[in-house]
């Protein structure tokens, strides 16, 4: 179960690096809406849990990153609203990261540059210059190189988010993002994430996807 307030002061720490320390609203009532996002009950595998492993998994690639903290901030929100049956779950989550961070102390352009992040997370795709979109998209993906206890979790969940969708289309449509992402040049982008996950997370990749074309139902 996640530790609340740790991850209150996570925020705390991430946003008060980001605007200056005491140059803004009191960080507590900005945690706690996202907290609260985090903690809807549509949600199965994108929950605290989550969260938290996209943030301790930043805190791995943090010295990749031009600045850790506005990934953090980025991590925070780059999931802050999600419906598993919208299809434009990111662009909201953006949006709200431009509504919220200039309302909490943050200068505009790094507000934008913590929405532009979260935009990335559509597609996982940085450009080779973009470290902190590296950093970022990493951290998001880590969960693609779990051992298979884990990563077996991992797609149960997703599964489980996507309840309503009938088990052809959901194999369909989940075959498509494997595919998509198995066709990516790297998956990963930091030498980190190239390095300790990369070919693990190409292996649960293709088996998850030679299971989808076998196994009826689901």
């Amino acid at each position: 179960m996640a530790d609340l307030d740790a991850l209150r002061s996570r925020f705390a720490r991430a946003l008060e690096a980001v605007r200056g320390p005491g140059s803004g609203p009191d960080p507590a009532p900005y945690a706690d809406n996202l907290l609260g996002r985090w903690q809807e009950p549509q949600r199965r595998y994108h929950t605290l849990t989550h969260l938290t492993a996209v943030l301790d998994h930043v805190d791995v690639l943090q010295e990749y990153a031009d600045d850790p903290d506005l990934v953090r901030l980025a991590a925070w929100f780059h999931d802050a609203v999600y419906l598993p049956d919208r299809s434009e779950n990111e662009e909201r989550s953006a949006r709200l990261a431009e509504r919220a961070l200039p309302e909490a102390g943050v200068c505009e352009a790094k507000a934008a540059e913590v929405a532009r992040l979260v935009r990335l997370t559509v597609t996982h795709d940085p450009a080779e210059d973009d470290r902190d979109g590296q950093v970022l998209c990493d951290a998001d993906l880590a969960i693609l190189a779990a051992p298979p206890s884990a990563y077996a979790a991992y797609t149960a969940a997703v599964r489980e988010e996507y309840h309503f969708v009938p088990g052809d289309a959901f194999r369909e449509g989940r075959a498509a993002v494997l595919r998509h992402l198995l066709e990516l040049p790297r998956l990963f982008r930091t030498p980190y994430g190239r390095e300790k996950w990369e070919a693990t997370a190409r292996y649960n990749l293709t088996s998850e996807l030679e299971l989808l074309a076998v196994r009826p139902g689901a």
